[in-house]
């Protein structure tokens, strides 16, 4: 069994429900939440748009390969309602990304781990320092309350339960 960490995020319909519904999810196809964060309250990132993420990470056991698990995640997002655009940030019923797979990096064209942006984005970070502060990050060799505390973003990360 491998240790992976997934950032749930919703902008669109019920929120709360959406989040519900893929924890769910990621637990009937992709394996036991060991842990999960509380759910926060964030700005859209990298696009403009008036409705606010609920966003979270979940700390998951899976017996599933990295590239299984990919599409595990983009069957329960199918699921669950999201239909993927051509645009790379737009507001979404769910989304659901690899931020960590145990310790491993990979670099393909379709599968990138640990997520190449997570470092820079407070709305996972948070959630992350939550579940693990001291939680190291394969390549930049730091922990996440380390790139929290050293992170540029400056979007408003609130917490709602």
């Amino acid at each position: 069994m491998k240790v992976v960490f997934l950032g749930v995020g919703t902008n669109l319909g019920n929120r709360e429900n959406n989040l519900k519904e893929a924890v769910v999810r990621i637990e009937e196809y992709i394996g036991p939440v060991l842990k999960s964060s509380s759910v926060y309250e964030t700005e859209p990132w990298g696009f403009q748009s008036g409705d606010e993420f609920l966003n979270m990470v979940v700390k998951v056991e899976t017996k599933l390969i990295p590239a299984g698990l990919l599409e595990r995640i983009l069957m329960v997002e199918s699921l669950l309602g999201r239909v993927r655009g051509e645009k790379q940030y737009s507001s979404r019923v769910i989304d659901i990304d690899i931020l960590l797979y145990e310790g491993m990096v990979i670099d393909e064209k379709s599968l990138k781990i640990p997520h190449p942006m997570m470092h820079e984005r407070k709305f996972v970070l948070v959630p992350l320092c939550e579940i693990d502060p001291e939680l190291v990050h394969p390549v930049l060799k730091q922990s996440m309350v380390s790139l929290l505390k050293s992170s540029k973003d400056k979007s408003k990360v609130r917490k709602c339960r």
